[in-house]
């Protein structure tokens, strides 16, 4: 018979068995950039908040659909550099051996048909074709646009997507007015920039790259500055996206003010980090046009965002 002390060391295995293999997950999917997604959804559903009643439900099931489909891009995207990887990121989870090829990749469509499927549940048939339109830019940019300029506007593309598949709870995408349908827009060149930057990561002395990114963030302040005078929300209002965006600039501009200073790995890395997580507070200045809540609703996944971005890998 197995003694208890036996079966105590048994139980031990199989629950650091567990938590290594989840942290593994963690650590492929960039468990941190998964809470900047369902941002972009509540921007979405904050823009068309005032044509009609927006269902919640639905918002919250958008958002984790969209969770599920970023899940799908990271961990494609590490399917596609393992050979990358290997070189310069060895202790990535492919290249150290904790998972296959194989796996990511099963995994990766996984999480991408799991997106689908629940957008298609939640919000219908148009929330299915935007989500799965989001899928196919995804694999267009971790397959054959990897590394090109088309990839880099495909990758912006996913999450401009992103932003439209929270407006699909109106019901419509193509009715909706040009300054609503320019946001995601915005945040798709903001992002392409982004990861124009990111895939020079590992380099040194490209200051360009840097140059890029600072663009996309003028592009971005300019954009949220554009909605504004549109709308021309309350008071309130208006401060609130005000404070929001100088808090975006603000801490954009001194992570890639360092990259560009000094242009390497060890700050063009901390940089593209910055910029992703900071695509919180930039869908949160935009959401704040249309009134307080919306923003609050959207800022709030900074807390988990950065925190967890102090333990797992962003970039």
């Amino acid at each position: 018979m197995t003694s208890n002390r036996e079966e105590r060391e048994v139980e031990r295995g199989v629950v650091g068995g567990v938590s290594h293999s989840l942290g593994v997950v963690a650590r492929l999917v960039r468990l941190p950039n998964l809470f900047t997604a369902p941002p972009d959804v509540i921007l979405g559903a904050a823009l068309v908040a005032g044509f009609g009643d927006v269902p919640i439900v639905e918002v919250a099931g958008l958002a984790v659909a969209s969770v599920s489909l970023y899940a799908g891009g990271t961990t494609l995207n590490d399917y596609a550099d393992a050979a990358e990887d290997d070189r310069e990121r060895p202790e990535r989870p492919i290249p150290s051996g904790e998972v296959s090829r194989r796996h990511a990749l099963l995994l990766g469509v996984g999480f991408l048909g799991g997106g689908v499927a629940i957008a298609s549940i939640v919000g219908g048939a148009l929330a299915g074709v935007v989500a799965a339109t989001l899928a196919l830019l995804v694999g267009l940019y971790d397959g054959l646009l990897k590394g090109t300029a088309v990839g880099y506007l495909a990758m912006g593309g996913c999450r401009g997507t992103n932003v439209l598949l929270g407006t699909t709870v109106a019901g419509t995408v193509t009715a909706l007015p040009a300054w609503a349908l320019a946001v995601p827009a915005v945040v798709a060149l903001y992002i392409a920039s982004v990861t124009s930057m990111a895939e020079r990561e590992t380099e040194t002395g490209d200051s360009r790259a840097v140059l890029v990114a600072v663009a996309g963030v003028a592009v971005a302040a300019a954009g949220v500055v554009g909605v504004i005078a549109v709308r021309s929300p309350s008071v309130v209002a208006t401060a609130v996206a005000g404070v929001i965006l100088l808090g975006f600039v603000g801490w954009t501009g001194r992570a890639l003010s360092t990259a560009y200073a000094d242009p390497r790995p060890g700050t063009i890395g901390p940089a593209v980090g910055a910029c992703v997580l900071g695509l919180v507070v930039l869908d949160a200045a935009f959401a704040a046009t249309t009134g307080v809540g919306w923003a609050l609703a959207t800022a709030a996944f900074v807390v988990p965002a950065v925190g967890l971005s102090t333990v797992f890998d962003v970039s």
